[in-house]
């Protein structure tokens, strides 16, 4: 499975970005699909995902401000991000999750940099 990952940059405190991950090959196995990401210095951590049921999981209060979306026929996942924030800078990874939970494959990393 590839992915590729887009909708990174540069944003204010207090604006929106959505991400957007489409995933491409044996796309059979994806079984769910999450945002992760890793700020300078720090370890990487889950922010959302949603399975294919339609179950969704986010990190702590991020729910109140992302949303997670994913077009099942296409592949793709979206994360829309609103009223961010300087501590939400980080490089955002899109992975897909196989039958057996773990996250298998990884994207290349979006760039998001929020400015106060």
């Amino acid at each position: 499975v590839q992915l590729q990952a887009s909708g990174g940059g540069l944003v204010q405190a207090g604006g929106s970005l959505n991400l957007t991950c489409t995933a491409s090959g044996s796309t059979q196995i994806i079984k769910g699909m999450g945002w992760h990401r890793q700020a300078p210095g720090q370890e990487r951590e889950l922010v959302a995902a949603m399975h294919n049921s339609g179950d969704t999981y986010y990190r702590g209060s991020l729910k109140r401000r992302f949303t997670i979306f994913r077009d099942i026929a296409k592949h793709t996942a979206y994360l829309q991000m609103n009223n961010v924030r300087p501590e939400d800078t980080a490089v955002y990874y899109c992975a897909v999750q196989n039958m057996y939970g773990y996250y298998e494959y990884w994207g290349q990393g979006t760039l998001v940099t929020v400015s106060s």
